[in-house]
């Protein structure tokens, strides 16, 4: 990875922060991008990153980051699609505005993203776009419409763009973990607690670790060598896949 330029979204903390982490230490160029300019300019000081803070809700915002690294670098070489959140209620209460932040969030931009890097890696027939999917992303839960929705999407900018960037060395993955450990997660077990009227403890063994086969949460940095992995000549063939890390819950 020695000096090859990435952006990762969300990168403040949780999955993007370890995706950071990892691609830095193997020499990577990274560009933070969150809306957490604190927490964002903090982390990325640690690694030798450059943190651009982005509302990447917004197209501006989006065009914005890939200017921002395109300026500082030159070049984007691996793009990592992280950024996103979730919203659990049932669907006749679930909040419009909510809906539309969501998907421009978590599908829009990752689109936007995807479109402004590619012209470059293309040019340099080498490309690494991965989107930090969801298990979500091939089946369904209930009280999480839009997150669900956004995620199925993002699997089909997968295979689409995997299949316009093969010939030109670029590959398009998604990652689709089940619950990692962040603090998206953990916002989340409140959120079910609330909904179906459950303690946070009853959530985690009833619901979100209901039909795994390894009974625990997937860690952040286990993420992050997935990425790397992805990112490596070792995976040059690998595009247009939805790679579970799921602790076995597809397998049902």
């Amino acid at each position: 990875m020695k000096d090859k330029v990435a952006i990762v979204t969300g990168a403040a903390s949780g999955i993007g922060l370890a995706v950071s982490q990892v691609l830095a230490g193997a020499g990577a160029l990274v560009v933070m991008a969150d809306v957490n300019e604190e927490a964002g300019t903090r982390e990325a000081e640690k690694i030798g990153g450059f943190f651009v803070e982005a509302d990447l809700s917004r197209r501006e915002g989006c065009r914005a980051l890939a200017d921002a690294a395109l300026e500082r670098f030159g070049r984007v070489d691996i793009l990592v699609n992280n950024a996103g959140i979730q919203h659990v209620a049932p669907v006749e209460d679930f909040p419009e505005d909510k809906w539309d932040f969501m998907m421009s969030l978590m599908l829009t931009a990752p689109f936007l993203l995807t479109r402004y890097c590619w012209p470059g890696m293309k040019e340099r027939r080498w490309g690494r776009v991965i989107h930090i999917n969801s298990v979500h992303g091939l089946i369904a839960s209930p009280f999480k419409v839009a997150y669900v929705s956004a995620k199925h999407g993002m699997s089909g900018l997968t295979k689409t763009t995997a299949l316009e960037g093969g010939p030109f060395g670029i590959t398009v993955n998604s990652i689709c973990p089940a619950y990692v450990r962040t603090p998206l997660v953990d916002n989340q077990i409140a959120d079910q607690a609330r909904v179906n009227n459950l303690s946070s403890e009853e959530v985690i063994e009833t619901i979100m670790l209901k039909n795994a086969a390894v009974k625990r949460l997937i860690e952040p940095d286990e993420i992050g060598r997935f990425v790397l992995f992805l990112c490596s000549e070792d995976a040059s063939c690998v595009t247009g896949s939805m790679l579970t890390m799921d602790c076995g819950w597809t397998a049902t």
